[in-house]
């Protein structure tokens, strides 16, 4: 099996999702820069010449919330429907390896001889944002070669909201009773989702009470039309049907391309700032300029190549 960078994110180009696992190593491998932009090269919508074709999901809310049993139910109707599917769980970091301490891809339940799912615990290696540092990478390699790819994010509160920049959809998880309604209101992730999920449904009136709050929650901040489901995922499991049916009714709103275009340029401005200070976006002209010179780059440039005109000047 080939491990040239190059020729893996051909693979997964060609829609070859045995070649995922390797990708991921080499983009997990932080070490090696030139390698990764060789793979997502091969991967970027200007090789694809079109947007791949992927719907990427945000699955996030506080520890505890049943994160991994509700992506369990999904992954497993993903399957009946005949999609494939890829999950990046971003886990905590152990401080003593700076590994990923829960192993996400052991709470999440799924068939392991089945070629069509692929799970991946990523460390979050303190990363505020709810994220690791190659999750967008990783997301970006794995979209030409799955139906779906999921990224669960670690659940770290008003820092998560860096998830709605790499998922053309986001669903915010909640158990009843939890007081996470105040809590998103104060640290603002009530204006990041797509779509609310409230959990463990056969609490019956406190599960009821929860989605009605949350339903207030979201007119207070002018969000009303935000969808608000409930599921359960003790046998029989509940809700999970109207969930992928609502989370596929996300997907087509707006305009896509131009959504995920807007996040690539977003995503390398941000991380030109953060690579080489406000001083460097002050040479260019300040934040503006180099927003235009953004906008001047092709629709279909990868955020390297944006991070490259970037670092350009051009």
């Amino acid at each position: 099996m080939a491990t040239d960078p190059s020729e893996l994110g051909r693979r997964l180009r060609d829609g070859d999702r045995t070649a995922a696992p390797a990708a991921l190593n080499v983009i997990e491998n932080r070490s090696d820069r030139d390698a990764t932009e060789r793979l997502l090269k091969e991967v970027s919508p200007a090789a694809l010449g079109r947007e791949p074709a992927a719907h990427v999901i945000g699955i996030t809310g506080p520890p505890g919330a049943g994160k991994s049993s509700l992506l369990s139910m999904l992954v497993a109707e993903w399957r009946r429907r005949g999609q494939t599917v890829a999950v990046l769980a971003v886990d905590p970091s152990s401080k003593r390896s700076g590994g990923s301490l829960l192993g996400d891809r052991a709470r999440i339940e799924h068939d392991p001889r089945d070629d069509g799912v692929l799970i991946r615990s990523t460390a979050a290696g303190g990363r505020l944002g709810g994220l690791a540092a190659a999750t967008r990478e990783a997301a970006e390699a794995l979209a030409p070669a799955f139906d779906a790819v999921v990224v669960e994010t670690v659940g770290v509160g008003q820092s998560e909201t860096d998830v709605e920049d790499v998922c053309d959809t986001v669903a915010v998880v909640v158990q009843p009773a939890s007081g996470d309604v105040l809590q998103f209101l104060k640290a603002g992730i009530m204006e990041v989702p797509d779509l609310l999920v409230v959990t463990k449904a056969d609490l019956g009136d406190i599960a009821t009470r929860s989605r009605r709050d949350l339903n207030q929650a979201l007119r207070a901040v002018g969000s009303a039309e935000v969808p608000v489901l409930s599921v359960a995922s003790v046998p029989p499991p509940t809700g999970i049907e109207e969930l992928a049916d609502a989370l596929e009714a996300q997907r087509g709103r707006g305009d896509l391309a131009e959504r995920r275009v807007r996040a690539r340029r977003g995503a390398a401005l941000r991380e030109f700032a953060a690579e080489h200070g406000e001083r460097a976006l002050r040479e260019l002209g300040g934040r503006r300029a180099a927003e235009r010179l953004l906008e001047a780059q092709p629709s279909g440039a990868s955020v390297t190549d944006l991070l490259a005109a970037l670092e350009a000047g051009e």
